[in-house]
């Protein structure tokens, strides 16, 4: 929970290094629910500040404080934008983009989106992105390997296959114009 408010260390060291204090199975699916609720309380947190202070105040707070938390106006701005066009593919995916993961339910509380259809992709996304460096923490453990470069390598394996998808679905989009 406490990645989303203040996100000093990445997450997928994060993860990788609780998967690797996993005892066996069943705990790698209790740290993995753990993990994906907390990470969801933040969210719904970070929604309901967006809510509550509401278009202007938020982009006059990210003006003013964003570059103390690694959100710049123009970030902020690109997420917002991003919202106006498919809420429910930018929220899931966004919760597999490293940056954008920590702050993307600001902008999703100023728009209001609905809260079931938030809540189900933020999920999702989570779960997506926390599962496969828990597991790949679990399966490590033991081993020689460091976590922060594993963890680095597959981040950017995930980011390349999100891409891919992603630029994937523009062709085909463009194909069917």
């Amino acid at each position: 929970m406490v990645e989303k408010f203040a996100p000093m260390i990445p997450s997928y060291v994060t993860l990788m290094l609780l998967g690797m204090t996993a005892s066996d199975g069943a705990c790698l699916v209790m740290t993995i629910l753990a993990t994906a609720t907390g990470s969801l309380v933040s969210s719904i947190g970070w929604y309901g500040i967006g809510r509550v202070l509401g278009e202007e105040r938020v982009e006059a707070a990210v003006a003013r404080f964003g570059k103390y938390a690694f959100l710049s106006s123009r970030a902020y701005g690109r997420l917002a934008c991003a919202y106006r066009r498919n809420r429910f593919w930018v929220t899931l995916m966004g919760q597999t983009v490293p940056v954008a993961r920590v702050y993307l339910a600001l902008p999703a509380g100023v728009l209001k989106l609905r809260p079931a259809s938030f809540t189900a992709a933020t999920t999702l996304g989570i779960l997506l992105w926390n599962t496969p460096f828990l597991t790949l923490g679990y399966a490590l453990r033991g081993s020689n390997h460091d976590p922060v470069n594993v963890g680095f390598w597959a981040s950017i394996a995930l980011i390349g296959l999100e891409m891919t998808i992603l630029l994937g679905l523009r062709l085909h989009r463009s194909m069917t114009k």
